[in-house]
């Protein structure tokens, strides 16, 4: 299993509990934003909360307690995250026998993480329900679903970043001069944005630019978290956000 949901359940509990432990119908939900704008403004939890409070009253399910990791990115592992280790804790202590995300990405946008949560959750007899998806990990075909879609938001992110290095490449054999004085490439800037708003942190989305060798909006080839957050502050950025709303 993986060391930082290892750690995350030996910090829950010494041990596991038995199946039948926590009272019959109840969840923890967990809800989580990546950026502290969403944090301060309330944007995405409460769209979460609404989710999961439709899908508990559907199914009769009875929510014990509530976590949240607000301004965190989903790409920490989850004993650096409190809200889930939190929930992880009730699970394991039995005070409730399942937990309810409204997507998988909430529950981590790393495809590892979310596998290696799910596989606990099914080797431990606690299941994970996914609103989005209306899938459990109860169940063959809802493994099979949280999966598929834990894997297709990873791959997302690898192909931004593939057909930005391929939009680069053919701007340089067409001798085009990237950074000053144009400014960046849209393909560049919609990247950041789309990273971003995955829940990617300004460290990662720099620390992708630099290995894919994209200059900056300078010319520069070294990116930084400020630089990041620049380009989402920048005009071209709100543009292209109105594009594409």
């Amino acid at each position: 299993m993986n060391a930082n949901i290892t750690a995350a359940l030996a910090k829950a509990s010494q041990s596991t509990r038995g199946k039948g432990d926590a009272p019959a119908g109840t969840a923890v939900a967990y809800l989580r934003v990546s950026t502290d704008e969403q944090a301060k403004s309330g944007a995405g939890i409460g769209a979460q909360r609404e989710a999961i409070e439709a899908a508990a009253e559907r199914e009769g399910w009875t929510i014990t307690a509530w976590y949240s990791d607000e301004g965190v990115s989903g790409g920490k592992g989850p004993a650096e995250r409190p809200g889930l280790a939190a929930a992880l804790a009730d699970i394991t202590e039995g005070r409730a026998e399942r937990m309810i995300v409204s997507k998988v990405d909430r529950l981590s946008r790393r495809f590892k993480d979310a596998v290696m949560l799910m596989e606990a959750a099914i080797t431990e007899g606690w299941p994970i329900y996914v609103v989005a998806q209306s899938a459990s990990t109860e169940t063959q075909h809802g493994r099979f679903l949280l999966r598929l879609f834990a894997n297709l938001a990873e791959d997302e992110r690898d192909t931004i970043r593939q057909r930005t290095k391929d939009a680069l490449a053919v701007k340089k054999a067409q001798g085009v001069r990237l950074g000053r004085p144009q400014g960046l490439p849209d393909d560049v800037v919609l990247r950041i944005i789309t990273e971003r708003n995955t829940g990617t942190g300004y460290q990662r989305i720099a620390n992708g630019l630099n290995d894919d060798g994209v200059p900056t909006a300078q010319g520069g080839a070294k990116w930084y978290p400020a630089t990041v957050r620049a380009v989402l502050n920048s005009q071209r950025a709100a543009e292209l956000r109105t594009s594409q709303a």
